[in-house]
């Protein structure tokens, strides 16, 4: 079973009748990404992606292209966005939201007991919620205590 239902296929992406989820205006979206680096021993399905050999990109530096589609009220055309994302503009530090972002996907990880789980455990979650300001936000305090109780489970 898949646990992203929104996935396309490539040439679909520029099909404006597809539909991979939408976002409206004023709400966001949180979507987390594992990089598959260059010397990985990750079997990759074939595919013509960018970044599948380092002969595709011009940019020794470059990690990523972020490529969003959107429509304007009222029109039927989306407009593409196309942003490559270069090692220089990678933070030195994660923010408390992407931390949060990042301890919940190993939570659903552990709890689905994925296969793409790697070496994730709940004391890692917790570690890592404990770097955040969990405490600020009553919905965080609650996941925390929910990843204690979990913890103690298995």
């Amino acid at each position: 079973m898949k646990w992203n239902n929104r996935i396309l296929a490539t040439k679909d992406f520029i099909d404006d009748t597809k539909d991979a989820g939408e976002v409206g205006a004023g709400h966001s979206v949180t979507v987390l990404y594992e990089l598959v680096l260059e010397d990985s021993k990750m079997e990759i399905p074939e595919t013509e992606l960018k970044y599948q050999t380092n002969e595709q990109t011009n940019m020794v530096d470059e990690l990523l292209t972020v490529n969003i589609r959107y429509k304007k009220p009222g029109k039927d055309k989306s407009i593409l966005i196309s942003e490559p994302v270069g090692i220089n503009q990678l933070a030195d530090t994660r923010t408390d939201n992407l931390a949060f972002a990042s301890a919940v996907a190993e939570f659903g990880l552990l709890l689905k007991d994925s296969e793409y789980k790697g070496d994730a455990t709940f004391y890692k979650v917790l570690s890592q919620l404990e770097g955040t300001n969990y405490k600020q936000d009553e919905y965080r305090a609650e996941f925390y205590q929910l990843v204690k109780m979990e913890k103690d489970i298995y």
